[in-house]
């Protein structure tokens, strides 16, 4: 199949590598090289807050969209932006726990794709998949997409505890309640609760929260090391999906009563200008309740 991906950076390339190995035909799109050629399926792979000036210049009848965030000046996922500016295409979200340079390496690497139906998205994680880069089918997309944007935010918390010196239980912990979070918030929007358990919900949650090679977990590290917001964002290395996310997350909770104090902390200390330490207080400071209600 002739397969266009749209967006330059590393995982972009790094899903054309993996398109062609699996022996389709690619051309990757970039501002810098807009190309403009029919084909059969467009793998979306630019920053989320990007996607809404790419989107129109998609050829063809199925879009995968493989951006982990939500649009911050309108709510919408990724899902909903195609609907409202390519409705007519098919649409499938690809996440999961997946570094850009161990798919390069050929290290063992899984993800969840997700489509309209459970056929659909076996049929093209079949047709994407390589022995050290498998794919696994979902007809969940809201779950997938909602675990891969809000898994960015909980990373920042997590790179901020552990900049503190707060220690890994502090991150086990923080990573556990974070999931608590973000599943009561994807169970309120109608995902499946085995999805959120699943690679695209837990998997990329603990890869994100511990590693800094992923820039989520970066940047949190250098806020609880000291730094500002603004100068964290300009030390990474490319764009932080989570820093962009963490403000339109806490509306969305508020307008769906859903209650993600972790998210919510993130968004004080990376929009409000709060000290970590004073989030970290109030966080502490919560009363002890039952651990599932």
């Amino acid at each position: 199949m002739k397969i266009t991906v749209m967006g330059d950076g590393a995982w972009g390339k790094t899903l054309a590598f993996v398109a062609t190995k699996a022996g389709h035909e690619v051309a990757i799109w970039s501002r810098r090289n807009p190309i403009h050629w029919a084909c059969d399926a467009t793998i979306l792979a630019v920053p989320a807050q990007a996607a809404r000036s790419v989107l129109p210049n998609v050829n063809s009848p199925v879009i995968i969209s493989a951006a982990k965030g939500i649009e911050r000046g309108t709510g919408f996922t990724m899902a909903e932006l195609a609907k409202q500016l390519k409705p007519s295409a098919e649409f499938y979200a690809l996440s999961g726990p997946s570094f850009a340079a161990d798919v390069m390496a050929g290290l063992p690497t899984a993800v969840t794709l997700a489509g309209p139906t459970l056929h659909s998205a076996t049929q093209w994680a079949a047709a994407l998949s390589l022995p050290t880069f498998r794919i696994y089918a979902s007809d969940d997309v809201t779950g997938v997409e909602i675990g891969g944007a809000l898994k960015n935010v909980l990373a920042i918390a997590c790179g901020i505890s552990d900049g503190k010196g707060l220690g890994e239980s502090a991150r086990a912990s923080l990573i556990t309640r974070g999931f608590a979070e973000l599943s009561r918030y994807a169970r309120k929007m109608g995902a499946k609760s085995e999805t959120l358990i699943g690679l695209s919900g837990l998997g990329d949650l603990l890869l994100t929260s511990s590693s800094t090679k992923s820039r989520n977990y970066a940047f949190g590290l250098a806020i609880g090391q000291g730094a500002s917001s603004a100068e964290a964002l300009a030390k990474a290395p490319g764009v932080v999906e989570g820093a962009h996310t963490a403000a339109i997350a806490v509306k969305l909770a508020r307008q769906h009563e859903v209650d993600m104090p972790i998210i919510n902390a993130v968004h004080a200390i990376i929009d409000g200008g709060s000290n970590p330490a004073e989030e970290i207080a109030k966080l502490l400071a919560r009363p002890v309740s039952v651990e599932f209600k």
